[in-house]
C-alpha cells in the first residue's frame, strides 16, 4: 500500500479544523484577593481597560486597573458572593445599557435593570455607556431653545437645545425643583409635536435616598411626565462602581433620541456625589490621589461626560442632547475643585443662593452670578423684546440696595428704581411644579417691564398677574397661540397688551391706594 502524503496532510488538517471549531476558547483568570468591592486578579492577560468581566454566581464587574502581573476589577454589587479562587470569565465586550422607546416612563437602574416593579423591559438595541463625543463638523451652533417653564430662567438665562447649563448651590435650595419643572414643562410641546419635535427625559438621580426618589417619581406620574422619561436611579447604599456609571448610562440612554433625529434632555443629579463615588472608587484601587484627594483625570471623568451634549447638524439628522447638570456647594463656595471644574466645562450657571431662598425669592437664582453663553441665541423674539432690560433693571436695583440701607433720604429717581426692583424680584418667584407656558411668560414679564407694577402694593403682585394671563387667555386667546407657535410678538399684540394691562392696573392702583389708607 503506496501512501500519499499530501492526502494525510489534508485529513489531517481537515480533521484539527473541525476540532477547534468544538473548541470554545475563553480566556479565564481567577481571584486573587478581594476587598472593600475591589478584585485582584491574575491570569486575565489580554482584557481592555472599561472591560465587562463575569464572575460565578452572575456577579459582574468592570475591569479598571492593569498592572503587569494582576488586573484590578470593581464590582457592580456586594462583595460577599465572590472569594479567592473563583473563576472570572472575559465578555470581551464593554458595558453597555439597553436603550430604545421601551424604556420611557420605567426606573432603572444604572445597568438598565427594571427597578420599579413593573416586570422586563424587552428593548432591541444595546449601547456602551462610554462613546465618543460628536466632533465639531457633526455639530451646529444652538439655536433652539428649550423651555424650562420657570420664568427667571426663560427670561433672563435662556437654554437651548444642545447646550450644558449648570445648576450649582447650596443643598435645599431648589436645584432639583428647576430641573423637573424642565421636565414637566415638556409635556405641552411633546402632545402637539411630532415625534422628531418631541423632547424626551432622562433624570439621573446619583446616590439619592430611596424616599427623594420615589416622590419625584411620583410628581411625574401625576402631571403625566413619566410617560417620556426614563428615570435612572441608584441609592446611597449602593457600590461605588455603580454610582460611578450612573451618569454615563443615562448619557447612553439620551444620545439613542439624538441619534435618531430626535431631541433628549438630561439631568445629572448630581455630580459632586458621582466625584465622591470615583473618588472612592480610585483610593481603593490604589490610584494616586490629588487635590483634595480626587484622583488626577476628575476632570477628564466629568468634561468626556458633558462633552457629549450636542446640536447635530442635519445631515446628521438634526437631533440634540441638553444637559443640566447639577453640582452641590458649601456654604455658597462656588470657587471649590468640582464646582470650578464644571463651571469650566459647561456653556453657563444658574447660581442658588441660600440668603434669597430664605428671604422667600423662590427659585433663589442669583441674577448676578447666573450666565448662560448660548441660551440667547435659541431665545424667541417674543421674549426677547418684553425681557430687554429686565436684567439690567435688578442689578441696578441690588446694587442699589447696599447704598440705600445706609441713606436717610432718597431722590426720586433711586425710589423709582429700587420700587421696580422689588416689584421685578416678586413678579419673577413661582411656586415649584408649576411651570409656565412661553406665552404667559411674555405677558407676565411685559407688565414688570412696561411698568405697570410700579404703583401697586407688592403683595397684589401675584394677584395681578394671575388676572392679566386669565383675562388674555378668556378674551385673547389667538395672541397667546401665535406667541406659543411663532414664538413673535407683533405690534397689535403689543397694542392690545398695553390696554389690557392698563387697564387691570388702573384696577390694583385703587386697590393699593384704599389698603394704604386703611394702613
Amino acid at each position: 500500500m503506496v501512501l500519499n502524503i499530501a492526502e494525510i496532510s489534508r485529513a489531517i488538517q481537515k480533521n484539527m479544523a473541525e476540532y477547534e471549531e468544538k473548541i470554545n476558547f475563553e480566556e479565564t483568570g481567577h481571584v486573587l484577593s478581594i476587598r472593600d468591592g475591589v478584585v485582584l486578579a491574575y491570569g486575565l492577560n489580554n482584557v481592555k481597560a472599561g472591560e465587562l468581566v463575569e464572575f460565578e454566581n452572575n456577579v459582574k464587574g468592570m475591569v479598571l486597573n492593569m498592572d503587569a502581573n494582576s488586573t484590578s476589577i470593581v464590582l457592580f454589587s456586594d462583595d460577599y458572593a465572590v472569594k479567592e479562587g473563583d473563576v472570572i470569565k472575559r465578555t470581551e465586550k464593554f458595558v453597555t445599557v439597553p436603550v430604545g422607546m421601551e424604556l420611557l416612563g420605567r426606573v432603572v437602574n444604572p445597568l438598565g435593570e427594571p427597578i420599579d416593579g413593573l416586570g422586563s423591559i424587552l428593548t432591541k438595541e444595546e449601547l456602551p455607556i462610554e462613546r465618543p463625543a460628536p466632533g465639531i463638523i457633526e455639530r451646529r451652533s444652538v439655536y433652539e431653545p428649550l423651555h424650562t417653564g420657570t420664568k427667571v430662567v426663560d427670561a433672563l438665562i435662556p437654554i437651548g437645545r444642545g447646550q450644558r447649563e449648570l445648576l450649582v448651590g447650596d443643598r435645599k435650595t431648589g436645584k432639583t425643583t428647576i430641573t423637573i419643572d424642565a421636565i414637566i414643562n415638556q409635556a405641552e410641546c411633546n402632545k402637539t409635536g411630532k415625534i422628531n419635535d418631541k423632547i424626551f427625559c432622562i433624570y439621573v438621580a446619583i446616590a439619592q435616598k430611596a424616599s427623594t426618589i420615589a416622590k419625584i417619581v411620583e410628581i411625574l406620574r401625576k402631571t403625566g411626565a413619566l410617560e417620556y422619561t426614563i428615570v435612572v436611579a441608584i441609592p446611597p447604599s449602593s457600590p461605588a462602581p455603580l454610582q460611578y456609571i450612573a451618569p454615563y448610562a443615562g448619557c447612553t440612554m439620551a444620545e439613542y433620541f439624538r441619534d435618531n433625529g430626535m431631541h433628549a434632555l438630561v439631568v445629572y443629579d448630581d455630580l459632586s456625589k458621582h466625584a465622591v463615588a470615583y473618588r472612592q472608587m480610585s483610593l481603593l484601587l490604589r490610584r494616586p490621589p490629588g487635590r483634595e484627594a480626587y484622583p488626577g483625570d476628575i476632570f477628564f471623568v466629568h468634561s468626556r461626560l458633558l462633552e457629549r451634549a450636542a446640536k447635530m447638524s442635519d445631515e446628521k439628522g438634526g437631533g440634540s442632547l441638553t444637559a443640566l447638570p447639577i453640582v452641590e456647594t458649601q456654604a455658597g463656595d462656588i470657587s471649590a475643585y468640582i464646582p470650578t471644574n464644571l463651571i469650566s466645562i459647561t456653556d453657563g450657571q444658574i447660581f442658588l443662593e441660600s440668603e434669597l431662598f430664605n428671604k422667600g425669592i423662590r427659585p433663589a437664582v442669583n441674577i448676578g452670578m447666573s450666565v448662560s453663553r448660548v441660551g440667547s441665541a435659541a431665545q424667541k423674539k417674543a421674549m426677547k423684546k418684553v425681557a430687554g432690560t429686565i436684567k439690567l433693571d435688578l442689578a441696578q436695583a441690588r446694587e442699589m440696595e447696599s447704598f440705600a440701607q445706609f441713606a436717610s433720604d432718597l431722590d426720586v429717581q433711586t425710589r423709582t428704581l429700587l420700587r421696580r426692583g422689588a416689584c421685578l424680584v416678586e413678579l419673577l418667584k413661582q411656586n415649584k411644579n408649576t411651570p409656565m407656558s412661553p406665552a404667559k411668560q411674555v405677558v407676565a414679564i411685559f407688565v414688570g417691564v412696561q411698568g405697570y407694577l410700579d404703583n401697586i402694593l407688592i403683595n397684589l403682585i401675584k394677584n395681578f398677574e394671575t388676572d392679566i394671563i386669565e383675562t388674555m387667555i378668556s378674551s385673547y386667546p389667538e395672541i397667546l397661540q401665535k406667541i406659543d407657535f411663532s414664538g413673535d410678538l407683533n405690534k397689535e399684540a403689543i397694542d392690545t397688551l398695553h390696554k389690557v394691562a392698563k387697564s387691570i392696573a388702573q384696577r390694583y392702583q385703587s386697590k393699593s391706594a384704599m389698603k394704604e389708607k386703611e394702613a
